[in-house]
Parts: structure tokens; sequence; C-alpha cells
């Protein structure tokens, strides 16, 4: 339960300041020339009660210092000044980074150069790489945020303006602690929601004047090729636009067009009956005007003469407007079939009363009008700022269609994680402009099944619709087979999901939450980890016409990474190492960790999204591992009461031998009964034997044992090395095949390609042929392709 009051023990109090001393790290600090200091809670700030820390006061007429075992504050007493207040960190990290100054010199010089960013409110018309706002995360070890001017709750729950002006500042010095800083941010500011399953799959999505008919036979046209989506998305063309002159624009509306839809309870039947959930676009800043079907009543209920055709104006800080704006507008399309709303608010700040972001008042009655109706809060709407991660999931808004686009985005939606936004979605594929590219279409694909959301969107130029059968072979196979992909991650995303929620951890980790003191893992900004088990370097670049290839130069951190879809095994030494990883048209370097347990639904083609009969464990080789994949029953709040099941994968490591294990504990009923496990053993050795198989199968091309036994959630599978090395890990035994088939593809001088091939199979060592390579200077991609064989 949050409490916005702290602990007395924490605040040290004068006549016209206040500090509570929150953690050892974190300090609040406040100014009032009233001497009136702000305890409510506000849009960033929920929970201010943390035990007691350590730490030290000494103070005289005219000095105050707090010290605790990370930072050192000293202040005049005075009025917040750069002068009279400022905190030196305990950490080393920066020259001339440690100490802290209130006002001047914080804001503007020198600048915040060492912070990690965080995220904005909208990529709308984006065509590349914009500047973020300022994150929670700094290389220096120290940063802080402001909440003097955001909105508190009152006794009601309702946003209001503060009643007083003071100064409110939130000091944070965490050192390169990053995930103890997010941790403790959502303490303070209250943790993400857990989200529906269904949301973890794909959404379609498209700004196109559907009918009933043209909806129906487009998704029907997905389950004949057996593609998945889990959400339906219908753009703002679902209710009137062609409104009267009198009325103004048409984009806001809340009554179907029957026109196209003439029974919308029974086309969200139909969605419901083939496993799609339902989200409606709103522009709710028109109000509710005099053509709408809920008019009348609504008009009534909140004292305004229907025959008057007066508009009702939007107003989320009226509590009577909300009441009525969700209980007439919103509730019905809800009652018919509606599972939650994307909130399309344009306007900026205008529109709000009293001062407060109508995004803000959106996001929040929103979510928690549907928590009320006893469903998890979901929304699609954009960034607010601090505490939106409370109010899941972003949309970012209207992108072009661009290489510039796509190579933003993986930087971008990974470093929301430090104001902790890590519910990201995307237009995969662009919405706007630009120009076709299949290559790049298919790129986007990828990135967006490793991203948080994946959500296909487009604008209604007829020529950029994302259906996969728009696009030639081999880029429309390779769509839905990465769209497949994306349905059998759900049992890993879903788990994330869980850990995010109960555990802080985001879904979506920057590098160098990981690797804080390698730098290499700031200056990679592409690649991040999709939960604990994989680093995905998505590929944002043409393919090279010589090697057919697109390389990517990556950071590989210390020890074993294996990748899961081709099953190449890269060491990153004891330090780590930079390396181009080159792939073709069909995959993306997504790296396991060492030992990296990753549960997949095994069966993708249909929409369920519920808990799998059958379930593919891709495991990784390199090191002991422990991964526990969370289950309930998707929605609602049950999983309170402790209705949810947990499923312990232990890989128990040696370079001989390994152990896999499965337990299942918890409330069993949320997961089928006699549930079948297949391990998919990728980037193994060729000499391996089994114990406790049922069947065993090796795949030489990706270096991949598929085994079955029979598991009754309590058993074992044992492995044991059984080759020369007497190692597990494959050791590239069969890397002339592999050279051989990328020199059958490269598009180069066939004498190169011969005179390669026979160094490969020449026998000589790796430094010679490596120094021959070298020596024919080759095409700098088709160099790199080669070495990724050799290093």
């Amino acid at each position: 339960m949050a409490e916005s009051c702290c602990n007395k023990a924490c605040i040290v109090q004068g006549e016209k300041y206040r500090f509570s001393v929150l953690t050892p790290f974190m300090m609040r600090m406040e100014y009032s020339e009233t001497g009136v200091f702000e305890d409510l809670q506000t849009q960033t700030v929920l929970n201010r009660e943390f035990p007691v820390p350590e730490y030290t006061v000494t103070q005289s007429d005219d000095r105050l210092e707090i010290e605790t075992e990370a930072f050192h504050m000293i202040y005049d007493k005075k009025k917040f000044s750069e002068e009279g207040l400022f905190i030196d960190v305990k950490y080393d990290f920066t020259n001339y980074g440690g100490r802290w100054y209130f006002g001047a010199k914080t804001y503007s010089f020198p600048p915040r150069e060492h912070n990690l960013k965080g995220t904005m409110r909208t990529l709308d018309r984006a065509d590349g790489e914009v500047e973020l706002e300022y994150g929670l995360m700094d290389k220096s070890g120290r940063t802080f945020f402001d909440d003097s001017k955001s909105f508190v709750f009152d006794e009601e729950n309702m946003p209001s303006k503060r009643k007083h002006e003071e100064i409110d500042v939130y000091y944070l010095a965490y050192g390169r602690d990053y995930f103890a800083c997010l941790r403790d941010f959502y303490k303070l500011s209250g943790a993400v929601p857990l989200l529906p399953r269904y949301a973890l799959g794909n959404w379609w999505s498209r700004y196109w004047k559907y009918s009933e008919e043209s909806y129906m036979e487009l998704l029907t046209e997905f389950e004949k090729r057996n593609i998945p989506f889990s959400v339906a998305v219908m753009d703002m063309d679902w209710h009137i636009v062609d409104v009267p002159m009198e009325s103004g624009g048409g984009w806001t509306g809340y009554t179907w067009n029957n026109d196209l839809f003439p029974n919308p309870e029974r086309f969200l039947s139909w969605l419901h009956e083939h496993n799609y959930h339902v989200t409606l676009n709103v522009h709710p800043a028109s109000g509710i005007r005099n053509f709408e079907k809920m008019y009348k009543d609504m008009a009534e209920y909140l004292g305004i003469n229907p025959d008057s055709k007066k508009t009702i104006e939007f107003d989320m800080t009226n509590k009577e407007f909300v009441e009525a704006y969700f209980k007439f507008a919103h509730h019905p399309h809800e009652n018919a079939g509606v599972d939650f709303w994307w909130i399309d608010w344009q306007q900026g700040n205008n529109g709000g009363a009293s001062g407060i972001d109508p995004l803000w008042m959106l996001n929040y009655f929103h979510f928690k009008d549907m928590e009320k109706r006893g469903r998890r809060g979901l929304i699609l709407s954009r960034y607010g700022g601090l505490g939106s991660h409370r109010y899941p999931i972003g949309f970012s808004g209207d992108t072009i269609v661009t290489w510039k686009s796509l190579e933003f985005q993986p930087y971008f939606t990974a470093t929301a994680s430090n104001v902790g936004y890590t519910w990201w979605s995307h237009d995969i594929g662009g919405h706007m402009n630009g120009y076709k590219d299949n290559e790049l279409a298919l790129r986007w694909y990828q990135f967006g099944v490793f991203s948080p959301i994946n959500r296909l969107h487009s604008s209604s130029n007829p020529f950029c619709g994302k259906e996969p059968w728009n696009y030639p072979e081999p880029y429309c196979s390779d769509m839905e087979k990465i769209l497949r992909f994306r349905h059998a991650l759900i049992p890993y995303m879903y788990t994330l999901n869980y850990r995010c929620h109960c555990e802080h951890i985001p879904v979506i980790i920057p590098m160098y939450y990981y690797y804080p003191f390698e730098e290499k893992a700031y200056s990679y900004k592409n690649q991040y980890f999709l939960g604990s088990e994989m680093l995905v370097c998505p590929v944002t670049t043409k393919i090279d016409e010589d090697s057919q290839k697109s390389g990517e130069e990556c950071f590989i951190p210390a020890g074993i990474w294996t990748d899961i879809f081709t099953g190449d095994v890269y060491n990153g030494g004891k330090n780590g190492k930079s390396q181009i990883l080159c792939r073709n048209l069909q995959s993306i370097p997504v790296l396991g960790r060492a030992g990296a347990i990753i549960p997949l639904a095994s069966e993708c083609g249909s929409n369920d999204i519920i808990n799998p009969k059958k379930v593919d464990v891709v495991i990784c080789p390199g090191a002991s591992n422990t991964f526990v994949m969370y289950e309930d029953s998707g929605d609602g709040f049950d999983y309170e009461k402790g209705e949810y099941a947990l499923t312990e994968f232990v890989l128990d490591w040696n370079e001989d031998k390994a152990k896999i294990s499965i337990d299942v504990s918890g409330d069993l009923s949320v997961i089928p009964r006699n549930r079948k496990y297949r391990f998919i053993l990728r980037g193994f050795a060729r000499g391996i034997r089994f114990e406790n198989a049922d069947n065993a199968k090796y795949d030489i091309k990706t270096n991949t044992w598929t085994v079955t036994c029979n598991c009754d959630g309590a058993s074992e599978l044992e492995i044991f090395a059984d080759n020369e090395e007497n190692n597990l890990v494959y050791n590239g035994e069969n890397v002339n095949d592999k050279i051989y088939d990328f020199l059958l593809q490269a598009q180069m001088d066939n004498n190169d390609k011969r005179s390669i091939y026979r160094l490969f199979t020449s026998g000589e060592d790796k430094n010679v042929i490596m120094s021959n390579i070298m020596s024919m200077k080759l095409n700098d991609k088709v160099t790199a392709a080669i070495m990724e064989y050799l290093l």
C-alpha cells in the first residue's frame, strides 16, 4: 500500500526547508517560503515510506550537513541556490562530475553531459534521431528530478493543482547500480502494472477505412496463412467522420459508422470468437457533440438541455464530466466487446483546465476505470512524463518510413527504461511517407518481434500496407515466420511482464545496466537485453551486395554467447570484445547468454494466447542457470490471491556434462494437464549422448539438438559429452560447410571464392587463414563475414 508521507525519522526540517532521507542513495529536498510542505501523492511520486536509512546530521545556525554512505550534502539554510546548496557524491566516475549544485549550473551550464537520457512524448513526424529528455541514470553516479510543478491527487484521487508553491526536488546517488536506482524509483513512483497476456502477441493496426466485411476478410486471410494476431486495432474510421459542418472536424467520435459496421455487436463478437482483443481509436479533444448517439442521455445527466445542441466540452478535471464520459461514451462499447482504448491525444497541454496536462488525465482515468471494472488496466497512449510507466502502453507516433527511423528506434526503446517506461509500442514498418523498401520492412518486422510490443501499423496511403503478401518472396515468408516466432515468445515475454511488475526489472534493458563499467556497453547504443536471457542486436542497415549479408558491429560481453537462430557460438573472452556480426535476410543477431533458458510456445499457428499445452525450451550452453516461467489466467486479479503457477527450469552445467531439470509449483489449475516439453539445445556439439530422452535429433546447420522426453513437471534430462574435446559446446567442427554455403551465395570473384575455400580446407591454423584473408584485399563486408567464422 502506497504511503505518501515518509517516516518522521527520515526528516530533517527547518522553518522553510525540509529534507527527507528516503534511502542512503535518495533524498527529497523541499523549500517553501510559507513553511507549508506537500504530503499528498503527485503525478510522479506515490510512495515516500521507505525503511529508515543510516545518516548523520551536523548543523549550526547557518549550516546543515546530511551525510549517508553515498552522498554528503551542505546547505546554508537559505532559499535554495547554487551557492548555498550542493551535494558531493561518494563516487569517482567522472572528472569534476562529483559535485551537484542546485540551480542554474545543474540545468544549463555545464550541461548534464553524463546523463544517459530517458524518452520523450512522441516521435510524430520524426525521420531518424531526435533529442531525448533527461533520465534517471547518469554515468557520474548522481542525478535528480524536479517534482515542483507536478499536480497532486486530492482526497478523492482527483488530479488537482498544488495549493501552494514550493521547490520539490529528488536527488539520486546510486552510482552505476542502475538496477537499484530504477528499483527504488518504482517503489517511489509506483510499480509497472501487470499487462494482460494478450498484449504480448502481434497487433494488427492500420489507418484505413475498413468495413465489417473487409476487416473480417483480412483477418481470415491471416488465419489461412497461420499468422497469429492477438490484438485487432480499429483506427478512427470505426466511428462517424463525415460530421455536420457546424460541428467542426471529424477526428473526435464515439458513434459507430453503421454504413461500414451495420452491426457492431456482431462484428465484435466475431473478433472475440477468433481470439482477437479489440481496441478502438479515440481523439477526445472535441468533446461530445449533438450528432453522437449518446449525446441526449449524457447531456441530460450533466444538466444540459439536449435541444440546445450545445457541445459537451471535454474537461477531465470536472468530476461529473469524467463520470459521464465513461458511463455514456465508453462503457456501452466495452459492454459490447471493446477491450481497451487507443487514446490519440494530439493537442499537447492545450485543453486542460487548471493547467493539468489532459494527456495525463486521460491516461490515469482510463487505466483506473478498467481496473474498477475488474480488468487489468491497459491503454495505448502517449508518454506524459515521469510516472507514466504506471499507465502502459505508450505508442510513439507517426514516424517516417526510412532506414533512419528504424535505426533510431532500438536506442529509443531501450533508453526509455531510464525513466521506467519499458512498454513502448512503435508503428512497426513506419507510419507514413518515406519509400517502399522490402528489406527495410522485413528488418522492421524483426526488430518489432524483439520489442516490448509488436504492433504493425501504417497510414491510409494504399501503398503503405504491412500485410506480408504485399511483399515478394523471400520477404513474405520471412515476415510470416518471424510473426509466428513472436507468438511463440509469449511465455517468455509474459514472465518478463511479471518480473517487471513484481521485481521492478524492465523488459528492455540497456547494455550498461549489466556492464556499467565497460565503456563499450555505452557506445554500442542499438543493442539491448530483452529480459535476462537474450542480447538483441537489430539489423538497421542494408545488405551488402557482394556478401549478401548485413553487418552490425556489436559488443559481445565476456563469456559464451549463442545465436538463438543460427546456433553460432561467440566467445567474448574475459573482458568482452567488439565484433561485426553478419546476417542474411532471415535473421538478426539474437544472442543467448551462457546458460540461457528461453521458454516458447511450440505450436503458434492460431491466435490463442492461453498457456500452451506444449512448450519448447531453448537452452544455450556455457554456464549454470535458473529461469522461472510465470503463468496465470492472463487477465484479472486472481493472481493476487495466489492463483498462478511457476515452472522452474534449472541448467546444472559442467564442461563435459549437464543436467536440465523441471519443477512445477503453485496453482496447477492455471496450466494444461500433461503438458509436454521439448528441449532445443542450441550451439551444442554433435558428439553428445543423453539419458532420459525419448528422442534426440541433431541439425548440423544450426548446431542444435532437439530432444523430447517424458516430462511430468518434475523430471530431469542428463547430457554427456561424447567427443574428443570432451566438451558440450559447439566448437566449429562444420565451419568448412558454413564457409562453403556463404561463398556459394556471395556475389564476388569466383577465383577468390576458390582461394578462400582452399584456405579453410587446408588444415592451417586459424591465424594463418586470417592473415591470408586480410592480404586478399576483399570487400570489407565480405572480409567481416569470413572473419566471423574464424574469431
